[in-house]
């Protein structure tokens, strides 16, 4: 089996890896980068769990072959914070004990993030329908909720 080169970057490193055809970006970030905060829960797009940005878009990594990442800029949860400073979504989900097993988290914080980065003052539903995507079985989504809106008011500089 050949193998492809991929020139691309990731959180904001470039970054260079061969991938198997049916390798996934999931596949390579976790494999052959080391990056293993995103995660892989269904392998189908269903579960948010392995959440990336690619060009600023949300991407469930495991639906996207490695090869497809030529080019491209890729964040990662481990590209979210600026070195030790936690950006708002991460310390707001922190603040509201909006994570119980945290398997879903990384997926959840990168979902956020962008939906935060589109708009920066989604109503509830509006946040409620971005999130759809992102299943978590333990927290209820009420501590998550209140952790987006928080974060939301952060980043617009206002005080909590």
């Amino acid at each position: 089996m050949s193998k492809t080169h991929v020139t691309c970057t990731v959180n904001g490193e470039e970054t260079e890896f061969l991938c198997d055809s049916n390798q996934t970006v999931l596949d390579v970030l976790r494999e052959d980068l080391g990056l293993t905060g995103s995660k892989e829960g269904c392998g189908s797009g269903d579960c948010g769990a392995c959440s990336v940005l690619v060009d600023g878009r949300l991407v469930c990594s495991c639906l996207m072959f490695g090869s497809e990442a030529e080019g491209t800029s890729i964040t990662t949860i481990e590209g979210i914070a600026d070195g030790e400073n936690l950006h708002p979504v991460q310390s707001q989900f922190l603040k509201h004990a909006a994570l119980q097993c945290g398997f879903c988290t990384p997926g959840l914080i990168v979902a956020t993030k962008a939906l935060l980065d589109a708009n920066p003052s989604p109503t509830d539903e509006e946040a409620r329908y971005w999130l759809a995507g992102n299943l978590c079985r333990c927290t209820g989504y009420d501590k998550i909720m209140n952790a987006v809106h928080a974060a939301a008011a952060e980043l617009r500089g206002e005080s909590a």
